[in-house]
């Protein structure tokens, strides 16, 4: 963060100064919630959570180097008391943002948001330093804590922003304004929640009307290809730029296919020009994402031959996601259980069919390990038995669906679909699924892992990629 005196961050948070000696001092350091984070000069967050208050950590963190703590109490040592420790924090990124004058870069969808952030960054990073939400933290506390992490020589701030109701992005653009807004997609990730596809379409459309005027500088970068994100084109005053495969978006992918090991490999056209990719990431999916980091990075100035490079030399940088792990003995471990929707789901299935390719002819076999897509309310049976049923179109050679309800569904649709005998089976959790694929699979397989975080499906990832032969094997796709 850019260094602040202790009386500059108690005008700009609203509140009142206690314990300190000086007001004077300065917050050099980082802005932590977290007291095991706390170094020499840096300001602590104090939230009252569940299991822990932070206030009651006020006298360590001092002790650490902390200069203050923003509290919402006086605790017997430097601190800033405010009514609202969370509506502080967030007055405070944006009255850093305001100092600095970085150009904000801010993204939503209903699915692909960190994978694309991960693009953008890289791509930015290569023209000017690049600040950029790590993992998912895209909430009310994340966001502001990576806006926070900018310091005076930041030039673009790549911020992922997540909604679970109307006015969710218009509380977090109000904390640290865009002037470039990203909207990927409308799908059926919190559908549940929402009640519906217009409601998300209409939630995730707060991010267009944040935006300033076209005179102003404002730009929405919209997918072409998604009807309800082309249609927020009305609500924005800003520049709207379209990224797509559509003959309408300025920047577009062409000729778009997956090579043998799931990667896919596309032309990239945008205003300066033509240039080939092959992503490191594998899925068809993350063509919509690399073109919208495209489009920012043209916006930005950056050439299509430039953007192309940075393309295909990007990777992963969130753990969890597509992450595809070799092991010693010729076994591919795909993780991608941080999260699931359908539309995820579907990608995931169809990328583990082009990496199996190869394998399946050379005598290899292709596992799904699923598990529950969590918040889908009335389409969560129809969903289930769809993806099921989905694995068999793809050839796909083993399901094992993993949990309750759900994962019955899963093997439901695919048995219906004409999935009989060994090629599907319902275990009870992940430590069933795990003693299963140890048993039963062999060098030359691909096996993907991918559920709802909530399921907990990462364990069975790790356990075949740490616990598989030689230990754990070097990651592809991930960040170098």
């Amino acid at each position: 963060m850019i260094p602040l005196t202790l009386a500059e961050v108690a005008r700009a948070v609203g509140g009142s100064t206690h314990d300190i000696p000086d007001d004077g001092l300065l917050v050099t350091g980082p802005v932590v919630r977290d007291s095991r984070e706390v170094v020499p000069g840096a300001l602590f967050v104090a939230f009252a959570g569940e299991r822990a208050d932070g206030h009651d950590f006020a006298g360590q963190v001092v002790r650490d180097g902390a200069v203050a703590v923003l509290a919402a109490r006086p605790v017997g040592v430097p601190a800033i008391v405010v009514d609202d420790v969370q509506a502080a924090l967030g007055a405070l990124a944006r009255h850093v943002i305001e100092r600095l004058g970085a150009t904000v870069v801010a993204l939503t969808g209903s699915a692909g948001k960190t994978s694309t952030k991960d693009l953008m960054a890289q791509i930015l990073e290569r023209i000017a330093p690049t600040v950029y939400t790590p993992g998912s933290l895209n909430n009310e506390i994340g966001l502001p804590l990576t806006a926070l992490q900018a310091d005076e020589h930041t030039r673009h701030l790549v911020l992922e922003m997540g909604a679970r109701g109307i006015g969710h992005i218009a509380y977090l653009t109000g904390l640290t304004p865009p002037r470039i807004g990203v909207v990927l997609n409308v799908g059926s990730a919190h559908i549940g929640e929402f009640g519906g596809r217009e409601q998300i379409a209409q939630a995730k459309g707060e991010m267009v009307e944040a935006l300033p005027d076209e005179h102003a500088g404002g730009i929405a970068v919209l997918n072409a290809d998604d009807p309800l994100v082309l249609a927020m084109a009305d609500r924005t005053k800003a520049r709207v730029v379209l990224f797509g495969e559509s003959e309408q978006a300025a920047v577009r992918a062409t000729d778009v296919r997956l090579n043998d090991r799931g990667q896919a490999v596309f032309s990239l056209r945008t205003p300066t020009g033509c240039a080939d990719v092959t992503l490191r990431l594998y899925g068809e999916h993350h063509v919509s994402n690399a073109l919208a980091a495209a489009a920012v990075a043209s916006e930005l100035g950056m050439p299509a031959g430039e953007i192309a490079t940075a393309l295909s030399s990007a990777g992963s940088l969130s753990h969890w996601r597509m992450e595809v792990t070799e092991r010693p003995d010729g076994v591919t471990v795909v993780n991608d259980a941080y999260n699931a929707n359908p539309e995820s789901m579907r990608a995931a299935l169809r990328a583990l069919a082009a990496m199996g390719r190869s394998a399946q002819a050379a005598g290899g076999r292709t596992w799904a390990v699923l598990g529950k897509m969590a918040e889908l309310g009335g389409e969560a049976l129809a969903e289930h038995d769809a993806v099921g049923r989905l694995v068999v179109r793809l050839n796909v050679s083993k399901l094992v669906a993993v949990g309750g309800t759900e994962a019955a569904w899963l093997q439901m649709g695919a048995y219906n679909e004409g999935s009989w005998g060994e090629e599907s089976v319902h275990v009870s959790d992940a430590e069933a699924a795990i003693d299963l694929l140890r048993a039963e699979v062999r060098p030359g397989d691909v096996v993907l892992v991918k559920a709802s975080r909530s399921v907990g499906l990462e364990a069975v990832a790790l356990a075949l990629t740490e616990g598989g032969p030689g230990g754990t094997a070097a990651r592809e796709g991930a960040a170098r």
